[in-house]
């Protein structure tokens, strides 16, 4: 069992909650993740990545989206209920160095990932200027978390609410052109934008992170639901990465599997006053 400890709605269907899981807060690394099932004896398993941690409290925070049958029984819990299945922390870490200049780019949820990546970028040294993007204001996510481990924070939304009407690759070519473009990019959000991301990045010549979201059943490799193709090779989200070279992913791959059950998905889709 681990309590709830805090939650919050941070936008329509995307919440935050803190939960007590003392041994995967003193462990986790940015970049890895938790794998959580909301009844132990049934229902389905599914990873979020660890937003942040504190050791002190032995929480982990998860960012999470209300987007089928799982996430909508999860946000219908409340501080002081439990979630009865959590292991991890799980997947490789995000290698940390002090490359020199960063530029860490985030889409929508995929925002959450890449903070205590950034934070950790920060923290090493480098100079890190953060682009995050959303479909509007309401729907952006951790603005203040972002620009505290940021050095420069540029914001971009689809209809224009807030910041740059533009889409995330725009700001990111500009960096990329100029005088010192970045030695590394870090790209996490939706399949789509990270493809396009590194499209924008490959001319350049600017080594590009990803952070893979691929249908996950066990999360150690044994049951094949996550493998990806990278450079031509079969790995496995789980354990190989969460994280990958994105100017070797096979995006397309990647977005025909992770539509292979939308049917079946949007079939279980709940009534949520049916499930109070």
């Amino acid at each position: 069992m681990n309590k709830i400890l805090y939650k919050e709605q941070l936008s329509e269907t995307v919440y935050l909650m803190r939960i007590e899981a003392p041994l995967i807060a003193q462990e986790r690394l940015p970049g890895q993740f938790i794998i959580l099932q909301v009844y132990a004896d049934y229902g389905e398993r599914i990873p979020l990545t660890i937003a942040d941690a504190d050791p002190d409290e032995g929480s982990v925070t998860i960012v999470f989206q209300v987007v089928g049958k799982t996430t909508q029984l999860l946000c219908m819990l409340n501080v002081g209920q439990s979630v009865e299945a959590l292991v991890g922390p799980l997947g490789a870490p995000t290698h940390i160095e002090n490359f020199g200049s960063v530029v860490c780019v985030g889409g929508g949820i995929g925002i959450a990932p890449l903070h205590p990546i950034a934070k950790a970028l920060k923290a090493a040294g480098n100079h890190v200027t953060t682009i995050v993007g959303a479909r509007s204001k309401e729907l952006l996510i951790m603005e203040k978390q972002m620009a505290a481990c940021s050095d420069e924070l540029i914001i971009c939304t689809d209809d224009g609410s807030y910041g740059r009407k533009e889409l995330v690759t725009q700001p990111l070519e500009e960096v990329c052109k100029r005088e010192t473009p970045p030695d590394l990019a870090v790209c996490i959000g939706p399949p789509v934008m990270m493809k396009f991301c590194c499209a924008t990045t490959k001319p350049y010549a600017v080594p590009t992170v990803v952070s893979l979201n691929a249908i996950m059943i066990d999360g150690t490799g044994m049951c094949g639901g996550c493998r990806v193709t990278v450079g031509g090779e079969t790995k496995f989200v789980c354990v190989d990465g969460p994280e990958f070279d994105g100017h070797k992913v096979d995006f397309e791959n990647l977005i025909n599997r992770l539509s292979a059950y939308k049917e079946q998905e949007a079939n279980h889709i709940c009534n949520l006053d049916a499930l109070r």
